[in-house]
């Protein structure tokens, strides 16, 4: 078994990245988790410490500072008219159907995933449940949505998509979280990730 069991949900590439930096590796797990109900595996032991990302603060949870900006970007299907751009707008995103907050996600944090305005005032258009990440997939391939998010799911794009930076937002933040009275292992872990790459990827 493990020593530690690290929840992330996404790209593998920023947890691998964080156990590096803090000298570790075949002591630690990852386990994805379901951005849907996110916080389940922490509170039922299944993880030790979890990645969180934007504005989620959920109540009984202890957090880490910053470990982490990851820039924003938007997925599109590979036939999209925004697909061969080095980077858009996100008052250009603002012109076609985006995703709704996926399952209990808090309103705050989808908030800053997907704003209700752009800088610039106009709304972005909720238009579609995100359900699975497949269906979001696949519904970004047929051209039905586009996904505003963050760059770090290129890691994890399918074919059929593009995923393009969305520079005139600001990168989301990324921090750790973990139950009050974690042993000293997640503790440790937790302070040795803090700040180690607080920086854009």
């Amino acid at each position: 078994m493990s020593e530690l069991r690290f929840g992330y949900h996404g790209s593998r590439g920023l947890p691998e990245a964080l156990i590096a930096s803090a000298g570790l590796g075949e002591e630690v797990e990852l386990v994805e988790y379901d951005v849907r109900d996110p916080f389940a595996p922490l509170r039922s032991g299944r993880v030790d410490v979890m990645v969180t990302k934007a504005a989620q603060r959920e109540p009984g949870l202890v957090y880490t500072g910053p470990v982490a900006l990851d820039p924003r970007a938007v997925v599109v299907g590979a036939g999209h008219r925004l697909a061969g751009r080095a980077e858009v707008s996100v008052e250009e995103v603002a012109d076609h159907p985006c995703f709704d907050r996926p399952g209990d996600m808090p309103e705050a944090a989808w908030d800053e995933i997907v704003p209700p305005r752009t800088p610039g005032g106009k709304p972005l258009r909720r238009a579609f449940p995100l359900t699975t990440v497949p269906e979001l997939m696949r519904l970004v391939a047929s051209g039905a949505a586009v996904h505003l998010t963050v760059l770090s799911i290129r890691d994890v794009a399918p074919p059929g998509v593009r995923v393009v930076p969305v520079p005139d937002l600001p990168p989301v933040t990324v921090q750790l979280a973990h139950l009050p009275g974690a042993p000293d292992r997640v503790l440790a872990f937790a302070a040795a990730c803090a700040g180690a790459l607080a920086v854009t990827r």
